[in-house]
């Protein structure tokens, strides 16, 4: 058999896995997978470098499936080249319990880059990938960091709105050794794309800035499928596009070219039409003849001596060892933690954004993989680093990101540049356009991506840009997503412990920082060191049996502490516990739960957000439940009840109703 035989026979394996998997779970979408088999081949035997033995090693090229559905084209690939991934779990395609989920996800697989899904999120990791390579190329040299980042995408990654951003972001940056395959299949879900699309992706591609290319009908060709990536390979000051026409389900008899092959399994006599027609066995499932898995095997264990004689290099380098290890750690150098800031002086007003600020740029220095950058609010949301190079063509080690007016780019980006290692990304925006990035976010947390996020502006606070730009339930939101650690630090040296647990802490931090000044608080510098890291702490003990415990968040805290010296005066004994963190708070043991809360006193919450959640720790809460208003900042808190008089009224009323005592400062008889 030839060697152009056996490949065919390779690719013609491939489209039956990608029938077969869906056909035995009863759902997925065989097509696009079996159209790509081609390219799919082609990538893994001919042009990428990998290691399945190492799938972590640091200067394999990357590859990501943004079209994510096609999954089992990835999970065939990486089961055929040898890569952890059994013959069994393809079976157990979309199972309880498989490691072959219907999308691919990155914790559970090896080899699989990046968590894709939600369409377009691919385009905008692979612009991230791209970034971290090119930063880490400049920082460390050629010799250990030189490889690419292929994406396959589609005509939804391609439609959704992420994708824009980030390819817009991606040809201003000139990221070279970025390839991206659009599979032009010319078929969604609904029908053909023409009832929604008409656009002319070469031409837009090439407005943004990217090298493009249109090859037509040469999907099924492979050495032109070679030429093809080879060519977009060897472009270094742009991103590339392969525009590739395909034919979604081929070879599939009767649904070729449709809207079924997208979304649902073939069907059992389809399947066994198409294997005759690829001269498989029609009556087998899973089909694998010896000869075909050699080959893939070869072809996985060809990079084997890349790595090896990479890791040569890497062993005679003679550059900064430590700043490499601190950067695929995602932590700092040895003492950075020395460099963290503290604020000794009580009542000094400063705002936790630019708190925040200061302690960056304290510890930039022995955090070498630090990355940072916002959303067109740089100096507005603390993630200014001074004296840094943007990121650039000219500057391509530049450790400072201007990712402009895309929140949805940032994010996927910043997932990007987080999974392929080196780097530790810090992007921010306002609060309020946490909501812009949330997919991004979602899948983040779903990854245990460490990323950073500076959230500023995070409370009716911030004052006259109004209810559009003032945040009300999104603390509720992202609280309520699982593997993100929310932190809301009531000063400054919470705001310097914050980012310290976001660095010693794998998985991604949200950071939500006031635009407004608030005071230093008296005992953070000594208390909250081990106070954010445990999500809660006792600020103001008051009794040990303390009438009334007072719970703040963030820039509330303050208000909380005022209002306890206001209750004091009335005799009212109130404990203010400050809770940085409710996922933090809620790793800790019932016990020291117990000791921060009290021993029973009623607990009032103080948080100028929504209210919703915090019956799980309070009896009554000072909220926000409807939208804010437009005025100072100061004005806007204090007309909503955000003041210490007004926290203490309602501390009495708590009382009041859960004792039935009248504390009234016009009736001190009954009190």
């Amino acid at each position: 058999m030839s060697d152009k035989d056996l490949e065919q026979r390779g690719i013609n394996v491939i489209r039956g896995l990608a029938m077969d998997a869906p056909q035995a779970a009863n759902a997925g979408h065989p097509g696009t997978a079996m159209a790509l088999a081609p390219l799919a081949h082609v990538l893994w035997t001919r042009v990428m470098r990998y290691d399945p033995t190492d799938p972590a090693w640091p200067d394999r090229d990357r590859f990501v499936l943004s079209n994510g559905h096609a999954c089992i084209l990835l999970y065939s690939m990486l089961h055929l080249t040898g890569y952890d991934l059994s013959l069994e779990e393809l079976r157990n395609f979309r199972q309880l319990h498989s490691r072959t989920a219907g999308h691919p996800e990155s914790r559970h697989v090896k080899g699989v880059e990046v968590t894709t899904g939600p369409l377009g999120q691919g385009v905008g990791n692979g612009v991230g990938l791209g970034i971290a390579e090119r930063i880490l190329r400049s920082r460390f040299g050629p010799e250990l960091v030189d490889h690419h980042t292929f994406v396959l995408c589609g005509d939804g990654d391609l439609m959704e709105g992420v994708s824009h951003e980030a390819a817009s972001l991606a040809g201003h940056l000139g990221l070279g050794r970025l390839v991206y395959v659009y599979d032009d299949n010319h078929i969604t879900i609904d029908g053909p794309t023409e009832i929604a699309l008409s656009d002319d992706p070469v031409r837009r591609f090439e407005a943004y800035g990217w090298h493009t290319e249109d090859v037509g009908e040469i999907a099924n060709d492979t050495d032109a499928l070679e030429a093809a990536l080879r060519r977009a390979m060897a472009v270094e000051d742009k991103p590339s596009l392969i525009v590739l026409r395909t034919h979604i389900g081929y070879p599939s008899p009767h649904l070729t070219d449709t809207s079924k092959a997208h979304g649902s399994p073939l069907g059992e006599e389809e399947v066994r039409e198409t294997k005759e027609i690829l001269g498989l066995p029609p009556g087998e499932t899973f089909y694998i003849p010896d000869d075909v898995a050699e080959m893939y095997r070869r072809a996985g264990a060809r990079g084997a001596a890349t790595r090896s004689a990479w890791q040569d290099r890497f062993d005679a380098w003679g550059g900064p060892r430590a700043e490499w290890d601190a950067a695929w750690s995602g932590g700092g150098l040895p003492g950075w933690e020395d460099l963290l800031p503290t604020w000794e002086q009580p009542g000094e007003q400063v705002a936790t954004r630019h708190s925040i600020n200061k302690v960056l740029n304290a510890l930039a220095p022995k955090l070498p993989g630090l990355v940072a950058g916002a959303a067109d609010l740089t100096g507005n949301t603390g993630t200014l680093l001074d004296g840094a190079e943007l990121q650039s063509r000219e500057h391509p080690a530049g450790r400072a990101v201007a990712y402009g007016v895309r929140e949805h780019a940032m994010g996927a980006a910043m997932n990007g540049m987080a999974l392929h290692g080196g780097v530790l990304p810090v992007g921010g925006t306002f609060f309020v356009f946490s909501d812009y990035m949330r997919p991004s976010v979602r899948l983040a947390a779903l990854s245990g991506a460490k990323v950073v996020y500076f959230w500023s502006h995070d409370s009716v606070g911030l004052g006259e840009d109004g209810p559009t730009h003032q945040p009300i339930e999104q603390l509720a939101a992202m609280r309520a997503m699982p593997g993100l650690r929310l932190i809301r630090p009531a000063d400054a040296n919470e705001s310097a412990h914050a980012l310290r647990v976001a660095v010693e802490r794998d998985g991604p931090t949200a950071l939500c920082l006031s635009r407004q000044a608030v005071p230093v608080l008296p005992g953070t510098a000594q208390l909250a060191r081990e106070g954010v890291e445990r999500g809660a702490y006792v600020l103001v003990h008051g009794d040990d049996d303390p009438d009334v415990v007072l719970i703040g968040t963030g820039s509330e805290v303050s208000v909380c502490v005022e209002a306890a010296e206001v209750l004091a005066g009335d005799g009212i004994s109130a404990r203010v516990v400050s809770m940085p963190s409710w996922d933090l708070f809620d790793e800790q043991d019932d016990d020291y739960q117990d000791r921060v809360l009290g021993p029973g006193s009623p607990i009032l919450s103080v948080e100028a957000a929504s209210s919703f959640g915090w019956a799980r720790w309070a009896d009554d809460s000072v909220a926000i439940d409807h939208f804010g208003e437009c005025g100072p900042g100061a004005a806007v808190l204090a007309d909503l009840g955000f003041s210490a008089g007004d926290v203490a009224e309602r501390a009495r009323a708590l009382l009041d109703e859960l004792d039935g005592i009248d504390y009234d400062d016009d009736d001190e008889e009954d009190a």
